[in-house]
């Protein structure tokens, strides 16, 4: 191919030293001087040889800059590297996209475990082609999303960066993703990453079976139907080997099984991590046993990769297992545009961040993403609730809003930044009730209780270890700004008609590194709920956090419950025009919500039984609003190699307000003798429906579906199928017997992963 030549001709011109540097990867910050401006004898003593990619970028840098200065120092270093290094070769610049932009100023969309709860692909990759678009005129065309974990277990701290337990709504939803960053080609988009692999937070656990049919699938359906070209290994062990040094990985799995050409990169500082036989401890090792695993980049320092010329001299490793590496490197920057003649490498003129536009994406999604889990008809308020009290520690901060992935959380937390909360473009709730309040309704506000009253949170010497380090000695409590006056609170409570109280996490009780042993309201908040409770007047519970937080009997006690997880810089009106009732709650669960507190990998597939351990299933969520699903019609006996099966029945809106339901589509053995989980969610769709309106929706779905993973391959046997339409996974509103005929289809890979909304 074109590009084959192209890398070809470059490496046969490189000294051993420049390939090598396209292997590793450092911070743009370690280049500048005090005055914070781009270091001529810095770049000579770190750049000479080039390099091939710089780390976090935009998250690493003082929360004052502007996009023009992120620019402007991304050209500056792009321009030193061609002018002065002997090939003149690009670096890649790649940043934490996972809620938009790691970068200040750019716009914050919900957290991944809220936004998966929209259900909804389009406005996913909507979002995504936003923050392609900002990224690149920046200068940054790789991101180091998206995080694709099947996410198990309740207690896990990255549970909010996922889309949940679902291996079907992960693939789904992280295929759109990087349809969005690399929506035009990469040579016009960002090259996504998927991460991590393969099974970080509980996937490791699983069984081959599990592993390739739900673990595997969210990569596999982006690279195999999006064209996604990074992938990154996780910090954990899989099946007793640092996955950054696991060839069963990158070389088995993933090079061989899925037949992937893209690159492997290493998590940040993972390559310190490797474990090597006894006396094995040299720099020069632990780079050949990455490589040699398939490792071809590490991030985020040049630590151990630069002595893979050692390795070679000494044998750990030939030349041309890293001559495949620096090759496959350059391929992406190829495709990328970066090896063009004269490569377009960023915007010129002024740059704008978080337009009109970008906002309006992050309001429709953030509206979309927070779950009504009960209501006893408070909402949304009425005339005779118009005294609103509104309290709690989430109630007036904009920590409330933003995931650990965003650039205050990034800035905050990893990079000891100062966040000045008026800096911020996060609308907080406080704000939005007040400025949405119906004439002549009165809102008042006491914060009432703190995050917590000592620390709770411990940081792990694992993983990113830059968090251990920096938090050793420093308070892990986020200083609120404010005062928390529980009796007066209370006292105001008693006084109105009608109760608010915003709860949950904040940035230092949830996210990665961050531990807390305990999955219920944190520090005294539960306390505070129940005498809110008991001062008679209805309490709608209202949570903020990175995942499902144990709230058992309390919430018999509320009068309503809402979980708006993250949601970003609108979600602060999006709450508010829920509870308002200018708009309907939508959201459905992307997780099993626990009523104890559990950590252990927990999943609606696991059985068709309701689990008494789970309080609210997964894909349950209310609305304003009641839906009746009727008339299925499906192709009942088609054979084993069929393209398609059809699906469609009717569903009407019988309430009185114009809402969305999600409805989902459930496929379950008919025998317990078949390869089948349970039940499997195989189709979803967001229908909008006006009061009395009804529709018929109609699906495609393929055999494939049908299938399992059988020693590698993939397998559709002839049987009996029976196929769900429900309303969440303990809700089915209508099923039927789906034949499968023939012989049995044996797949080296399946190439249909979705069902088809027509």
């Amino acid at each position: 191919s074109q590009t084959e030549k192209i890398v070809d001709e470059l490496y046969s011109k490189m000294s051993p030293e420049e390939r090598i540097a396209q292997l590793t990867s450092m911070y743009v910050s370690d280049l500048l001087d005090e005055n914070r401006q781009l270091d001529p004898k810095k770049c000579e003593e770190k750049l000479s040889n080039g390099i091939g990619h710089f780390a976090q970028f935009c998250s690493s840098g003082e929360p004052d800059m502007t996009p023009n200065q992120i620019r402007d120092l991304v050209a500056q270093v792009q321009d030193w590297l061609i002018n002065n290094t002997p090939n003149g070769i690009p670096a890649l610049f790649h940043e934490e996209v996972l809620s938009g932009i790691a970068a200040p100023s750019a716009t914050i969309y919900p957290q991944q475990i809220g936004l998966a709860g929209s259900f909804n692909i389009e406005l996913a990759e909507q979002k995504t082609r936003e923050t392609a678009a900002d990224l690149r005129k920046i200068g940054g065309m790789m991101a180091l999303s998206p995080m694709v974990d099947v996410s198990r277990n309740p207690s896990f701290n990255r549970d909010e960066e996922s889309y949940g337990e679902d291996s079907y709504l992960c693939a789904a939803l992280g295929t759109a993703f990087v349809r969005g960053l690399q929506y035009g080609g990469l040579e016009n988009g960002i090259a996504a990453c998927t991460k991590h692999f393969l099974g970080y937070g509980s996937g490791y656990l699983s069984e081959d079976k599990e592993l390739y049919e739900e673990i595997l699938l969210p990569h596999e359906a982006a690279i195999r139907t999006a064209g996604s070209k990074i992938v990154m290994t996780g910090y954990h062990n899989f099946r007793g080997t640092n996955c950054v040094a696991n060839p069963d990985l990158a070389n088995g799995m993933l090079r061989t099984y899925l037949k992937y050409d893209g690159v492997m990169v290493s998590d940040y500082g993972s390559v310190n991590q490797i474990v090597l036989p006894e006396g094995e401890n040299s720099s020069a090792q632990r780079a050949a046993a990455a490589v040699k695993a398939g490792n071809d980049v590490e991030f985020q320092n040049p630590t151990h990769y630069p002595k893979l010329l050692e390795a070679i001299e000494k044998g750990y490793i030939t030349e041309a297992e890293v001559e495949t590496a620096v090759k496959r490197v350059l391929s992406l920057k190829a495709r990328l545009g970066l090896l063009d003649e004269n490569p377009t490498l960023y915007a010129e003129g002024d740059i704008e961040f978080d337009t009109p536009q970008e906002r309006e994406t992050a309001y429709k999604l953030a509206s979309q993403s927070i779950v009504l889990l009960k209501n006893d008809g408070i909402l949304p308020l009425k005339g005779d609730n118009k005294k609103i009290a509104l309290t709690g520690p989430n109630a007036n901060q904009f920590w409330a809003f933003t995931g650990d992935y965003t650039y205050p959380g990034m800035a905050y937390f990893f990079y000891r930044k100062t966040i000045d909360p008026k800096q911020q473009k996060v609308v907080i709730l406080k704000d939005a009730m007040e400025n949405k309040l119906p004439q002549g309704w009165e809102l008042s506000y006491e914060r009432g209780c703190d995050w917590t009253e000592v620390e709770e949170t411990n940081i792990p010497n694992t993983g990113d270890v830059r968090a251990y380090r920096m938090w050793l000695q420093r308070s892990r409590r986020v200083d609120s700004g404010e005062t928390a006056d529980y009796d007066a609170a209370l006292a105001m409570a008693a006084e109105s008609d009608v109760i608010i109280a915003a709860v949950g996490e904040n940035v230092l009780l949830c996210g990665e590194n961050r531990d807390r042993g305990s999955l219920r309201l944190p520090g005294k908040q539960e306390q505070f709920v129940e005498d809110l409770i008991a001062t008679g007047k209805p309490v709608v519970l209202l949570m903020f956090g990175g995942r499902a937080q144990v709230i058992d009997d309390l919430a018999d006690r509320c009068a309503a419950v809402i979980q708006a997880w993250y949601p970003g810089e609108e979600g602060a009106n999006a709450v508010a025009d829920i509870l308002y009732g200018k708009i309907s709650p939508s959201s459905k669960l992307s997780v099993s919500y626990p009523n104890v507190e559990l950590n252990e990998n927990i999943c609606y597939n696991y059985s068709v039984e309701q689990d008494p351990r789970i309080q609210y299933p997964f894909g349950y969520g209310l609305s304003y609003t009641t839906f009746e699903y009727s008339n299925l019609q499906i192709d009942t006996e088609v054979s084993t190699g069929a393209k398609a099966i059809n699906l469609n029945f009717d569903l009407e809106n019988t309430g009185s307000m114009e809402a969305d339901e999600i409805v989902e589509i459930y496929l379950s053995p008919s025998s317990e003798s078949q390869n089948l989980k349970p039940i499997q969610l195989q189709g979803f769709g967001r229908i909008s429906l006006k009061p009395g309106e009804k529709k018929t929706v109609s699906f495609l779905m393929s055999p494939q579906q049908f299938g399992y993973y059988n020693n590698g391959h993939w397998t559709i046997d002839a049987g009996d199928y029976i196929v769900k339409v429900a309303a969440s996974s303990q809700d089915i509103r209508l099923s039927e017997t789906v034949t499968l005929k023939g012989k049995s289809k044996d797949l080296a890979l399946r190439d249909v992963y979705f069902a088809e909304l027509q």
